[in-house]
């Protein structure tokens, strides 16, 4: 296992989102990588079956996953949605060998010990499955903004056959969790350079929608 006073030095290189991979860690082992990391946001760490991914965050994905953030809690403030912000807590199951850090998350409705809904964003691909590892956690819903488009997924309670190359989760054209959320909308102002700009859109498009209905 990677020892922690190597790992800056291994993930410095010329894409500053390098991510690592290692395999045969145990649960012991990670639990220990994450008491030293502490609350250090340089790192995000995932774990399931004894494989730890270990990626630091370029500043496009920082940017990327706080502008999202910035928009969905724009949504849920304009239509009084109650809901708990958990950011990238680390949440872990041992007895499902399952760990992860969410780039945002949220509890909607009522605080929960898992969120329900769990936020990706994706610069480099490759690394532990999201969809396997959010399942084993128990999160209903996933979003992945990549290559400027949203993803939805959705998980089912079974896993039927059609499902079963996503892990149990339903891709879907709209969010089950926020079934009056225009995805269309908030895909148009993601795409918006400005975040300023994208979020005044957001907004001001949210009101003019709420006043017709």
């Amino acid at each position: 296992m990677v020892l922690l006073n190597d790992l800056h030095q291994r993930l410095q290189a010329d894409d500053p989102e390098e991510k690592r991979i290692i395999t045969g860690v145990s649960w012991m082992q990670y639990e220990a990588l994450l008491a030293d990391l502490g609350d250090s946001n340089a790192y995000r760490v995932a774990y399931l079956d004894g494989v730890l991914e270990i990626v630091a965050p370029s500043r496009r994905h920082e940017s990327g996953k706080t502008r999202l953030g910035t928009l969905i809690e724009l949504y849920f403030l304009e239509t009084d949605t109650e809901y708990f912000p958990t950011g990238s807590t680390t949440f872990r199951k041992e007895e499902k060998q399952a760990g992860g850090e969410p780039d945002e998350s949220y509890c909607i409705g009522t605080d929960k010990e898992f969120p329900d809904l769990a936020v990706e964003v994706v610069i480099t691909s490759g690394g532990i499955n999201r969809l396997e590892l959010y399942r084993r956690l128990e999160v209903k819903e996933v979003w992945f903004w990549q290559n400027n488009n949203l993803s939805i997924y959705h998980k089912r309670e079974d896993i039927p056959f059609e499902f079963v190359s996503t892990f149990g989760y339903e891709k879907l054209q709209k969010s089950e969790l926020l079934p009056d959320l225009d995805i269309d909308l908030l895909t148009q102002c993601l795409r918006i350079t400005n975040p300023l700009a994208a979020a005044k859109e957001f907004r001001n498009q949210l009101q003019q929608r709420l006043k017709k209905a």
